[in-house]
């Protein structure tokens, strides 16, 4: 990695850094000078577009659509030839009513126009262990059940960026390896026109293609970066990104040592993971307290 040459804070790993910054000063004074056409992922879950500001930063409103648009167009040039740009969003609620807002939706759909970038796939992370929410619509008036999906764009400046789907394969149900070891099935016309070849499941490629929903809970509570932070007085970040997100896209859109980039680091999940999978990568993360609490998931348990 090239080492920034500016006094920012910072630490480092034998793969990667982490910078205690502003991300679009980042971008333009160490990125762009050092990285331009050399980053093959960059995946980011931005703080999520509310109608009020939180704690963690997040803008409100169209200020937020705008500025995340910016960001994006200064880090296009970063990308390589096949590199792909993937974003996480959660969802937002209208102030004061049990009405879903349009805003996040919008805000990918004006990332990809503004950014003149290819919508390669839309991705679903889904996590069966979210509580319940919004409080006052599910758990107290009960006119809503409980919102446990964010979208994820996977986007490109080409139609035909790097991937490979059997770096993601998911194993064999029961039935589809009695399937493959029988070779007995209905080959033929289904009722919806698809057709089954008669070789169709007669070979084994060694796994499941899997579909773009990510299942995951993210409550595992033997992890090393909580204990730490608390043992430390170190505030725990409050939406922290699911590892089966950075583990699937990192292994899906990158080979070994290509870079990484999460422009907004949080407690470093992609940083961590992409570290463990053998990839290069630079995290960036405004908040002190994050930023500090996140080395802890470089350290041994």
């Amino acid at each position: 990695m090239i080492v920034p040459t500016q006094e920012w804070p910072r630490y480092a790993t034998e793969k990667g850094v982490c910078i205690n910054a502003d991300c679009e000063k980042v971008i333009e004074e160490y990125l762009l000078p050092n990285y331009k056409g050399k980053v093959q992922l960059i995946l980011t879950s931005p703080p999520f577009p509310l109608k009020r500001a939180k704690k963690y930063g997040n803008k409100t409103g169209l200020d937020y659509l705008d500025w995340l648009c910016d960001i994006g167009n200064k880090l296009k040039p970063l990308l390589t030839d096949t590199g792909s740009i993937v974003i996480e969003i959660g969802n937002a609620w209208n102030p004061g009513e049990p009405t879903y807002s349009t805003l996040p939706l919008e805000t990918l759909i004006e990332f990809k126009r503004r950014c003149e970038l290819h919508l390669c796939q839309e991705f679903i992370y889904f996590n069966p262990a979210r509580l319940p929410g919004p409080i006052e619509w599910v758990n107290k008036k009960r006119v809503r059940v409980k919102d446990s999906f964010t979208q994820i764009w996977w986007m490109s400046n080409t139609p035909h960026p790097y991937a490979d789907n059997n770096n993601v394969k998911e194993a064999y149900s029961k039935q589809m390896k009695k399937l493959l070891k029988s070779g007995k099935y209905n080959a033929g016309t289904r009722p919806s026109e698809h057709t089954i070849s008669d070789t169709a499941f007669s070979v084994d490629n060694g796994g499941a293609i899997p579909s773009n929903v990510i299942i995951a809970a993210n409550t595992t509570s033997t992890d090393p970066y909580l204990k730490k932070c608390k043992d430390n007085g170190l505030e725990i970040h409050p939406a922290r990104m699911a590892p089966a997100i950075p583990e699937f896209f990192i292994k899906f859109l990158t080979k070994e040592n290509d870079i990484v980039l999460d422009c907004f680091g949080g407690s470093n999940t992609t940083g961590a993971m992409a570290e463990r999978l053998n990839r290069q990568w630079i995290a960036i993360e405004l908040d002190s307290a994050y930023y500090k609490g996140s080395q802890y998931r470089f350290e041994e348990k």
